[in-house]
C-alpha cells in the first residue's frame, strides 16, 4: 500500500462515475422500483428506499419520475418485474469482484457477465466465494483538511459505527445499512458535506494495482459497469493513475 492516496482514488472514482451519468437515472430508477416492491412505498418505514430517493434527488431526477417509479414498485401501476442478483468472481491478479444485478432476465445477466469476465482476464466464482471479504455498509468521505472533532462529534452522535481517518487526512464515516441516511443527514445539518456517500461492500483489504495491472482490471470493470443489467460492481481492487 505504499504511497497510496485513498482521497486520490476516492477522486479518480467520483470522476469516472461523473462519466457515466447518463447510466445513473436508469439505475436509479431501478433501484426505487426493486426497493418499493421489496418493503412498501412509505420513506420513514423502508431505509433502503429512502437513501434510494435521496440519491435521486441529489441527481436532480424530476419527483415524478421518482413517483412513477415508487408506484411501478408498489403495483399502483405496470412496469418490469426486476429480480435482484448478485454474482461473485476475481478479476487481474485473483482480485475479488463482487457484481450486483437488478434485471428483467436472469439467463441474459449472467452470460454477459460471464463474457465480460472471461473477455477480459476474469472469471466467475460461486456464490459466497468473494463475499466474506467484504462487510455491508454505509461509507460517507470527508475531504482533507475537515474537522475530524466536528465529523466524529456529529457522527457518533447520530449513530454511526465509526469514524476513521485516513493517512492522508480524508475522513472516513461507517454506518449500518439501516442508519445510512440518517446519519447522512446528521452530518450534513451540521454543516458537514461528504463528497462520497453511499451503501457499499466495502472490502476488508484492498490490493493496489497500476501500469498495465492496473489499465487490464480498469478495462475489465469499466465492462462489467456497462452492462444494462449490472447495478454495482465491488472489488478489492485500488487502481492508481
Amino acid at each position: 500500500m505504499a504511497g497510496h492516496s485513498k482521497w486520490a482514488n476516492i477522486q479518480h472514482r467520483k470522476g469516472r462515475q461523473d462519466a457515466k451519468r447518463g447510466k445513473i437515472f436508469t439505475k436509479l430508477i431501478k433501484e426505487i422500483t426493486v426497493s418499493a416492491r421489496l418493503s412498501g412505498g412509505d420513506l420513514n418505514f423502508n431505509p433502503r428506499l429512502r437513501a434510494a430517493v435521496a440519491e435521486a434527488k441529489e441527481q436532480n431526477m424530476p419527483a415524478d419520475n421518482i413517483t412513477r417509479a415508487i408506484k411501478r414498485g408498489t403495483g399502483e401501476l405496470e412496469g418490469v418485474n426486476y429480480e435482484e442478483i448478485r454474482y461473485e468472481g476475481y478479476g487481474i491478479g485473483g482480485a475479488a469482484i463482487i457484481i450486483d444485478c437488478l434485471t428483467d432476465n436472469k439467463q441474459r445477466a449472467v452470460a454477459d457477465v460471464r463474457h465480460a469476465l472471461s473477455k477480459n482476464g476474469g472469471n466467475l466464482g460461486t456464490d459466497g466465494s468473494v463475499s466474506f471479504m467484504f462487510k455491508h455498509c454505509g461509507v460517507l468521505v470527508f475531504e482533507p483538511g475537515t474537522s475530524e472533532d466536528q465529523v466524529m462529534e456529529a457522527a457518533l452522535e447520530a449513530g454511526a459505527e465509526d469514524v476513521v481517518t485516513d493517512e492522508d487526512g480524508s475522513i472516513e464515516v461507517i454506518t449500518s445499512p439501516g442508519d445510512f441516511t440518517v446519519v447522512k443527514e446528521a452530518l450534513e445539518a451540521a454543516g458537514l458535506k461528504p463528497v462520497l456517500a453511499e451503501v457499499t461492500m466495502k472490502p476488508d483489504n484492498e490490493t493496489v494495482f497500476s501500469g498495465e495491472d492496473g489499465a487490464k482490471m480498469q478495462k475489465l470493470l469499466d465492462a462489467l459497469e456497462d452492462l444494462d443489467d449490472v447495478q454495482d460492481v465491488y472489488t478489492t481492487a485500488v487502481i492508481e493513475e
